[in-house]
């Protein structure tokens, strides 16, 4: 019987990256070439939507005894329940919003903060179902988002204004899908407001952001800032003001060592004081009439004139 030989194999050579590649794909159950295996781009607003959808939606009866519970007990389980169960609406509501701002999770985001809101002021004692009344909430948040950031200068800051600006966009889109043009005096007539308003907010709605920082084409070296007038005093004017006031302070006791006993009171007390008596005051503190101090006052202060007039001063005392 032969002994069985068996040839003993050397050290193995080592494999280089193009064998292991080769070798790690003979082993994948699915062929997979190296641009599949790249990873895929997560578009952010998509990922969000499926995060969303996980959430499930809560029924009428559900919804009312969940917010029921928590305005009386104020627990955070029961508010987490009632918000996540009302991220997809927020989500409705900020795309009827995207031709007015593209950034739809900014939006997005605004919305969740009014829904937060909602979920703190809702009382199911009113009666109204809580995802409408979060509604108004939501869309009350993303519309001063985009008021607010559709320019860097704000569109609108007052009510009236605000209000414009949503009725605007919203009259421009219905009269354009019924075919006409939306010129300004219509879109005044639908929205019952002037004209001129209408223009103003169109102006500022079309007018581009300008930095004061960028050069200006026709003039080298210059900026755009340059161009705007300051409403800054001069340095030079600021000195020879503070001079000035240092001097007509300076002489102010000498006039007064001038006056009389009650026209020094009226100075003092009316002329000269942060907050000046009435007439009446001091009238009464001489037992004479209004009119007299009245009188008295006006001599004070042509002789405060005269004084500074020899000095050298106009002195211009605006009531």
């Amino acid at each position: 019987m032969k002994p069985k030989i068996r040839k003993k194999s050397g050290p193995k050579a080592p494999l280089d990256q193009t064998d292991l590649k080769k070798e790690s794909t003979s082993k994948a159950l699915v062929p997979v070439s190296h641009e599949e295996a790249l990873p895929v781009p997560i578009d952010a607003l998509h990922q969000y939507l499926m995060e969303v959808s996980r959430y499930p939606l809560l029924s009428r009866e559900e919804e009312a005894e969940i917010a029921g519970h928590y305005f009386e007990h104020h627990d955070p389980e029961s508010a987490k329940k009632l918000v996540v169960s009302n991220l997809r609406l927020v989500v409705k509501i900020a795309m009827e919003y995207s031709r007015a701002f593209h950034n739809i999770l900014d939006l997005i985001q605004e919305g969740n903060i009014g829904l937060l809101r909602a979920v703190k002021k809702y009382d199911p004692s009113k009666g109204a179902r809580f995802s409408y009344y979060a509604a108004w909430w939501i869309r009350a948040y993303i519309l001063k988002f985009i008021v607010d950031n559709f320019r860097l200068v704000r569109l609108g800051t007052t009510q009236a204004q605000k209000k414009l600006f949503y009725n605007l966009m919203k009259e421009k889109r219905k009269i354009e899908s019924m075919g006409f043009s939306p010129d300004s005096k219509l879109l005044a007539e639908k929205m019952d407001v002037k004209e001129k308003e209408v223009i103003e907010m169109e102006q500022r709605m079309g007018a581009s952001d300008m930095s004061l920082d960028a050069p200006l084409s026709h003039y080298d070296g210059k900026l755009n800032i340059d161009m705007f007038a300051s409403n800054e005093t001069p340095a030079d004017q600021q000195v020879m003001d503070e001079e000035l006031k240092n001097q007509l302070f300076s002489n102010l006791e000498e006039f007064v060592a001038t006056l009389r006993e009650k026209e020094k009171k009226i100075f003092r007390e009316r002329l000269y004081a942060e907050v000046p008596k009435t007439l009446q005051d001091i009238a009464d503190e001489y037992g004479i009439t209004r009119e007299r101090i009245r009188q008295l006052e006006e001599r004070v202060v042509s002789k405060l004139k005269e004084f500074f007039k020899g000095k050298g001063f106009e002195v211009d005392l605006n009531k």
